[in-house]
């Protein structure tokens, strides 16, 4: 699938997470057949809507023995949620980060589109300072802080499933209005893409310039 990926999206360049260039945007995580298959099958059972739907946190992902795991050895024990992230995406359309890794385990095949934070500049970055990232179903990945990402792209006509591990309340509503226009929830700094006038009527700031990438497969 991956050669297939690369023929076809000349726009962009599409690596394996299991290349060397992954290495500056994040980590590959080795865990057993048995936990891994065990919180994929459960995710699994989730429904893929028409359109992407994001959820922070799911008690039944939440009591798989891996999430204990990533609790314990990615978080440091600090309080953990389980999330997932499923639908149907081909685009760029925005980016976002935190102040801490996000652990991300591909349920289906996917790409990630990933930049870097000291990419941005004044506010702006443009989207040539992306690259594409392909992980096979069953993928356990971290991805840095200083990494700029957002929903995944499907690689089949099925949508794509992603959980999602970050430190709790991460991604969900701020307390009182930020002075700061690109905090958009709790721990979640985000930038739009131009072209992105629906997440622009929502308040996001416009600051990735350039084409929104778009991933054929």
């Amino acid at each position: 699938m991956l050669e297939n990926l690369k023929a076809k999206n000349s726009d962009i360049k599409v690596f394996s997470a299991f290349s060397e260039e992954y290495k500056e945007f994040g980590r590959i995580i080795t865990v057993s057949d048995n936990m891994l298959n065990e919180i994929i099958d459960t995710a699994e059972k989730i429904s893929v809507p028409d359109s992407v739907i994001y959820t922070p946190e799911n008690k039944e992902l939440e009591n798989c023995k891996i999430s204990q795991y990533i609790v314990n050895n990615v978080f440091g024990t600090l309080p953990t949620q389980i999330g997932y992230c499923c639908g149907h995406n081909s685009f760029l359309n925005a980016t976002e980060w935190h102040t801490s890794s996000e652990i991300n385990i591909a349920v289906t095949p996917l790409i990630l589109i990933l930049g870097h934070r000291w990419d941005i500049v004044n506010g702006i970055i443009d989207s040539s300072k992306f690259k594409a990232f392909y992980l096979p179903k069953g993928t356990v990945t971290e991805v840095y802080a200083t990494t700029l990402h957002y929903t995944p792209c499907q690689v089949t006509d099925d949508g794509f499933g992603c959980i999602v591990a970050l430190p709790e309340g991460t991604n969900t509503p701020l307390d009182t209005e930020s002075k700061d226009k690109l905090l958009t929830a709790k721990n979640k700094w985000l930038l739009a893409h131009t072209e992105n006038k629906a997440k622009i009527k929502q308040g996001a700031v416009a600051g990735i310039t350039g084409e929104n990438i778009f991933i054929h497969y």
